[in-house]
């Protein structure tokens, strides 16, 4: 029924299998509950229950309501009754589900136990019923997670559960449990949902190694189902999913049903004039507009991209319109207890709205949610479609969804983005290879079960997709760090972790405290706290998270507290900071949190920019435009272009007007394929040097980018720069104007050709604040600093001037020590784009991708989100909307020839 296309092992099923044909392979209490529940099979279903009947691998990828949790449960299911009718089932465990999300694995058992007993209840009612032996057995599910407690656990070592519902993390601690690991040795299902939330992170990498571990102890490869909404590419999914066999990929059909689901969405802005509307103006009709969409629905799910903004919206709904309990906030920040209630009272209809950042755009249940509004960019596709996809909870219901856009470069982005959606395009994600921290976790593991080869441990953790291509060089020099044999790390208290014999090949467990440390200390998330922030004078300031911190670079200028503050250095948990005597900040506070945009939407931003500014070119050359007249109509093929697009008026003819007035004074559109160089000066009070890179290509490569860029320029001309990084490109500023030319930027481009990107951002990241977090992050995955010794929780501060000492010291031993090489492999791969950003350095080179340096009098339109982009917080929001109307008030002034 399903034909395979050509990714060796890896096939797409392309025909649904006819419903008798689905049905027909289940138990017949199975079919016949299912049959009185439902009118229908879903899309996935009619691929899925066929498949998982026969034991295929299979990654079934479709959206929030579509049946995709019983698609992949129901046959396994039907097979764990028929071993209850046959005599067969086992105090076992059969099937393993693997959710990232506590509260996730929570809704699967409380929304599996109901059927299972209701499938029960009508076999024991079944007089005609044929029991080979005994009576029948109830297939039972548990939960395990690190919220079950002593009692329950006792009670599942002895009677374990049929199908055990757990976390990434709960798996890796049972693997090493020698009792409980036996009951584990009858899986033969794995389900692993939310594959999208895994599969590009080290959790997810950690999930892997786990699963190939158990794989190792069963003895043979057990059937895997894949579960997600948004998925691409599928085939590095299901690689991800079912590993690797030598030189491909194991077995795997892929099911796509991702875009089963219809969605209606558009683009709103509030505002007839974005640049000139008072704050109250833009505010009123804000708050107006969500006001009405939460009257007119039953339920409205409300995104932000910060915790802050959360709390503002909130804040400001109840404000204005008198709303009471019928409105609430879900992040992060909030109480476990308080994120749970919310959920209920949402899927029960307490609620008309919730409003969240991060945290309801995974596939916790919360009923039936009507509409879904996004308040400005959610920075990719993919977490757009996330997120609105939580609107109709039904495969046939339509996801509806808006995204409120308050300025011009998030209309353009936000219009891009939905129309990227409608035609089906995602954000590709990447699997990370090769992380030796994780991997040291997992080879102290597997020291704790028996004794092992070095070659087969090796073999085994080869078969893992994210270490497939692992170099034996890296895999010995973490044996070797294991074990203790680089000399002058116990001096640091770095003590062997597994003991290594060279002559026999082989490794195993080493001391009584092993497995405690191990256990007490397993897991990828690190440890973060609140930074406290201190002037020179040691006068305590305020607080800052971790993670902001790890943004700051010595010099740059941060609000706290309504005032400014300039970044000088960081010792353990407290930054040091100094009054800064600057106009503004280089850097909003809330950058750790806002999420990066994409690659992929970045180059459809290109694309779109590119076509637009040739269609415009063409009618101001034909017409010989060159000033800028009020009123001024949109020609007919640009309005039914941008028609085109999801949408309102207001919206069409803000971004005619952007496009017209970049064009209009700087002749020139940045794409992703031309990279527009513009040296200007602002019109703050320091009347500031700017050379600004109009870099679309997304902002972990802008991140990249900017730090090679900076450090050659600044050896070039032997001046200091402060660099500011914007999704839409970075600028840099400096004390004296720069008489950079095309000869320069090229002479630039071949030093770092030559030197190499990645020795240039080491030399860049080595001695900032982002390489020691980073590494203290690394090294407590990699166990050479714990964050819990004997039953202690080790304070993050401590832990934090244990990894500097302990760097310094592995550093002298070997610069390229495993846990230094993860570190540097993590920040280049993951915080930034070190791939894609020496793809670019080469396009450059070799005029694929155009450069162009220009000079202007004052900032050009599209510099002027990246030049306030420091300004963008709540507290500096109004100086930034005052600053744009100057910027662009004079540029009005120029190009109207006034």
């Amino acid at each position: 029924m399903y034909n395979p296309i050509l990714i060796p092992m890896i096939t797409y099923a392309d025909k649904p299998f006819d419903d008798n044909e689905s049905l027909g392979v289940l138990n017949k209490y199975v079919r016949e509950w299912f049959s009185s529940k439902f009118d229908e099979l879903t899309p996935p279903q009619k691929y899925a229950f066929k498949l998982i009947s026969e034991k295929s691998n299979v990654l079934i990828t479709a959206p929030t309501g579509s049946g995709k949790t019983m698609s992949g449960f129901l046959s396994i299911i039907s097979r764990l009754f028929d071993y209850s009718l046959e005599g067969k089932l086992e105090d076992k465990v059969y099937c393993l589900y693997i959710s990232p999300l506590r509260a996730l694995n929570n809704d699967i058992h409380n929304n599996l136990s109901k059927p299972l007993e209701d499938i029960y209840e009508m076999i024991k009612k079944d007089k005609g019923v044929e029991i080979v032996k005994g009576n029948i057995q109830q297939v039972r599910i548990g939960v395990r997670t690190g919220d079950t407690t002593q009692e329950e656990r006792r009670k599942m070592l002895a009677k374990p559960p049929n199908i055990l519902v757990t976390t990434p993390e709960s798996l890796a601690i049972l693997i090493n449990s020698e009792k409980f690991v036996e009951h584990l040795k009858s899986v033969e299902y794995i389900i692993i949902d939310e594959v999208h939330e895994l599969a590009n992170n080290k959790r997810g990498v950690h999930l892997s190694l786990s699963v190939a571990r158990l794989e190792n102890i069963i003895g043979h490869d057990v059937a895997k189902v894949g579960l997600g909404a948004t998925l691409y590419p599928l085939d590095e999914a299901a690689k991800y999913l079912v590993g690797w066999n030598g030189k491909e990929p194991k077995d795997c059909v892929i099911v796509d049903a991702s875009w089963s689901k219809k969605l209606n969405v558009r683009t709103i802005c509030p505002v007839k004039d974005m640049i000139y509307a008072t704050d109250e103006e833009i505010d009123t009709n804000l708050y107006k507009r969500l006001n009405d969409i939460i009257t007119k629905s039953k339920s409205t799910l409300i995104f932000t991209n910060t915790r802050s903004g959360t709390e503002r919206v909130v804040f400001n709904l109840k404000k204005r319109f008198k709303y009471g309990e019928d409105i609430a906030a879900h992040h992060s920040s909030l109480s476990r207890e308080s994120r749970l209630e919310v959920e209920e009272l949402l899927k029960k209809g307490g609620l008309k709205c919730v409003v969240s950042s991060t945290s309801l755009e995974l596939g916790v249940d919360i009923g039936t949610i009507e509409n879904v509004v996004q308040l400005g960019s959610p920075k990719s596709v993919t977490r757009a479609v996330q997120r609105i996809g939580r609107a109709g909870h039904s495969y046939k219901a339509t996801a509806n969804g808006e995204i409120i856009v308050l300025n011009r470069d998030d209309l353009i982005e936000c219009s891009v983005l939905l129309d990227a959606a409608l035609k089906k395009h995602l954000d590709a994600f990447v699997v990370p290879q090769n992380a030796l921290d994780v991997l040291a976790q997992h080879i102290i593991g597997m020291s704790l079960t028996k004794k092992w080869n070095i070659d087969e441990a090796y073999g085994v953790i080869r078969g893992v997709y994210a270490y497939h291509e692992l170099p034996k060089e890296d895999y010995m020099s973490l044996i070797n760090y294991l074990a203790g044999n680089y000399v002058g790390l116990e001096s640091r208290r770095v003590y062997g972790k597994i003991w290594y014999d060279e002559n026999e090949q082989m490794f195993g467990r080493r001391g009584k405290l092993a497995k405690v440390i191990y256990m007490l200390n397993l897991g990828t998330i690190p440890d973060e706290v609140a930074v406290n922030v201190f002037n020179t004078n040691k006068k305590w300031i305020g607080n800052i998270e971790e993670e902001f911190l790890t943004k700051l670079k010595e010099g740059d200028i941060f609000t706290l507290g309504g005032r400014l503050y300039k970044f000088e250095y960081a010792k353990g948990m407290k930054a040091y900071v100094s009054d800064a005597h600057a106009s503004a900040p280089t850097i909003p506070p809330w950058f750790s949190e806002q999420l990066p945009l994409s690659y992929e939407l970045a180059s459809e931003i290109g694309e779109f920019r590119e076509k637009l500014s040739v269609m415009m070119r063409k009618h101001m050359e034909a017409k010989g435009i060159s000033r800028f007249r009020k009123g001024m109509k949109m020609p007919d093929d640009i309005d039914k272009y941008l028609s085109t697009l999801p949408i309102d008026e207001n919206s069409k003819k803000a971004i005619f007007s952007y496009f017209l007035e970049q064009m209009l004074f700087a002749d020139e559109v940045p794409t992703n394929k031309f990279l527009l160089i513009e040296l200007t000066k602002g019109m703050d009070e320091k009347n500031s040097n700017y050379i600004v890179f109009h870099s679309l290509f997304g902002r972990r490569v802008n991140d990249a980018l900017s730090r090679a860029l900076a450090l050659q320029m600044a050896e070039m001309f032997d001046v200091d720069i402060d660099i500011m990084i914007n999704d839409n490109g970075f600028l840099f500023r400096t004390e004296d104007p720069l008489k950079l030319s095309q000869k320069d930027m090229k002479n630039i481009l071949d030093d770092i050709h030559t030197i190499g990107v990645s020795t240039i951002l080491k030399r860049n990241i080595r001695k900032t604040e982002l390489m020691r977090r980073k590494f203290r992050h690394v090294a407590a995955r990699s166990f050479m600093i714990l964050r819990n010794y004997k039953g202690y929780k080790i304070p993050v501060g401590r832990q934090q001037m244990s990894s500097q000492l302990v760097f310094k010291a592995a550093e002298e031993i070997d610069p390229n020590f495993p846990v230094i090489k993860e570190t540097y492999r993590e920040i280049m791969n993951e915080t930034m784009d070190l791939k894609r950003t020496s793809e670019l350095i080469a396009s450059l080179r070799d005029g694929k991708t155009s450069f162009k340096i220009i000079k202007t009098a004052l900032p050009s339109p599209f510099s002027h989100s990246i030049i306030t982009f420091g300004h963008a917080d709540a507290v500096m929001m109004k100086e930034r909307h005052k600053y744009l109307q100057k910027l662009h008030t004079n540029v009005m002034k120029r190009i109207s020839g006034k």
